[in-house]
Formats: C-alpha cells, sequence, structure tokens
C-alpha cells in the first residue's frame, strides 16, 4: 500500500487511509508480519504496539527471528504490505 504524504509548514505528514490503518491494527492484534518500506530499505517486522511520539505516529515492532526491537514512524514509512 502506497501512502501519501503532505507537506505543512514545513513538515511532512503521513497521510494513512483507514484501509492501511486498519491492516497495522490488524496486525498488532494478531501477530502478524508486515513488510514495511522506509527510505528504500524493507522491514520485515511485527508490530507490536501503536503509540505517539512527540506529536508523530510510531509503531514499535520486533523482528521475527532476532526479536531485535524497531520504531517505525507513519510519516518516514513508504509503504507496507502485511505478509500472510
Amino acid at each position: 500500500m502506497q501512502l501519501k504524504d503532505a507537506r505543512a509548514i514545513g513538515d511532512v505528514v503521513a497521510h494513512w487511509t483507514h484501509k492501511q490503518y486498519d491492516a497495522l491494527e490488524r496486525a498488532i492484534i494478531s501477530g502478524t508480519r508486515i513488510s514495511a518500506y522506509r527510505r528504500g530499505t524493507e522491514f520485515v517486522v511485527v508490530p507490536i504496539r501503536f503509540r505517539i511520539v512527540r506529536d508523530r505516529e510510531a509503531f514499535d515492532a520486533t523482528h521475527p527471528t532476532t526479536g531485535e526491537k524497531i520504531t517505525l514512524y507513519l510519516d518516514e514509512v513508504d509503504s507496507i504490505e502485511v505478509v500472510r
């Protein structure tokens, strides 16, 4: 799912659709892996929590095999897909 962004007074604001938010929320609830692209790098992770960090939407995730924790900010994510 490609994400759109808009510029508001120099800030980049992510505009996610309801479908994209629902997919992320379902992945958090069910423990399903997602593939997120940020700046050309693919992250295959298991999202565990959605939160606001300093006025930015973010989700915390773990790597499915190493358990490494990562926080991805929605306004930096180019696209996401649920891995089935």
